[in-house]
């Protein structure tokens, strides 16, 4: 039997608190009028990647509070590896305070959080040795000493993992040298594709007016192979569209999906979704093709669902996988 790859969700671990009766999938909080999501891209991605059938282990750090013991709760039931979690005794598990105004939400990130102060163990470093993918962002990033922790980890895999970069952006944590320094250590770069003009004005290898060509397909090529060019270690750049699919761009060639149609219940997570089930297919050395199909069946999916991790059924899984394998 083929031992499954050890994949790593490495940075933020956190809950969205919502008003209650806003969002079908959130979870009530005690002594609150408030409900939570659990998320955050890394956790969100690992749980994914678990499903999928891989060792999948959250690298994050979590209060010892209620929302921390919640959030252990929350992953038990799911095949997710939470044993390397970090319990931090003076800082309180990551939220982020959502509210809505004129129906639209606005997102307040809370900290110094407990995911701020991700802790260089020797146990994760002996994870990073072995690990076959990893997952990392540039929102953990915005403290010192996680963005320390997370690089050194990354800096530490074997030359054959796949390090993807999961780019998500929100102001004012980030910062043109973060940017720099992740593409510096990653194998793959995933986006969207409102994030791919900023990243390339970032960088100072704009190639054209945002605002004017960030949904254009051959816009997006150009991006990508730009970025191809400047950081020789990339390998793959991963661009998603939402409703419209995604662009997946190697050395060699290119591959637009138009994606899935879907009753829409809830976007957050898919593009997490996308990764992991892309990440997953490079590992079984797919065709770009194939990583395109997977990651849009996947995403599609979760935003058909309420929340980033719904209950998947085993029937659900087993047809998914059966229809990405039978569209070549």
């Amino acid at each position: 039997m083929t031992k499954p790859h050890l994949i790593l969700g490495i940075g933020e671990l956190l809950w969205d608190i919502l008003p209650e009766g806003s969002h079908p999938g959130a979870v009530p909080l005690a002594a609150s009028s408030a409900v939570g999501l659990l998320g955050g891209a890394p956790a969100n991605f690992t749980v994914m990647a678990g499903r999928l059938g891989n060792h999948a282990a959250i690298l994050s750090r979590i209060g010892r509070d209620e929302l921390g013991r919640l959030a252990i709760d929350r992953l038990d039931p799911m095949p997710v590896d939470t044993s390397a979690i970090e319990v931090d005794p003076a800082h309180e598990t990551g939220r982020v305070t959502v509210s809505f105004v004129d129906r639209e939400p606005r997102y307040t990130i809370h900290q110094p959080a407990a995911w701020d102060f991700l802790e260089l163990t020797d146990e994760w470093v002996r994870l990073a040795e072995r690990a076959d993918a990893i997952c990392f962002g540039s929102l953990a990033q915005r403290s010192v000493e996680s963005r320390k922790t997370i690089q050194t980890l990354a800096g530490n895999t074997p030359s054959a993992c796949i390090r993807v970069f999961d780019v998500n952006l929100r102001a004012p944590f980030y910062s043109p040298e973060i940017i720099q320094e992740s593409l510096e250590l990653a194998t793959v770069v995933k986006m969207n594709e409102d994030e791919a003009p900023v990243i390339l004005d970032l960088l100072g290898l704009a190639a054209a007016e945002p605002a004017q060509a960030q949904r254009d397909a051959s816009y997006l090529r150009t991006a990508a192979g730009r970025l191809l060019q400047e950081f020789p270690s990339l390998s793959l750049v991963a661009i998603t569209r939402g409703r419209r699919g995604s662009l997946l761009v190697n050395r060699e060639e290119w591959n637009d999906h138009p994606g899935f149609p879907i009753a829409l219940a809830d976007p957050i997570g898919a593009g997490d979704a996308f990764t992991a089930a892309m990440t997953h297919s490079m590992l079984r050395g797919a065709s770009l093709a194939t990583l395109n199909r997977a990651g849009n069946r996947w995403g599609g999916w979760v935003a058909s669902q309420p929340g980033a991790m719904p209950p998947l059924p085993d029937s659900v899984r087993d047809a998914i996988a059966m229809a990405i394998d039978n569209e070549d």
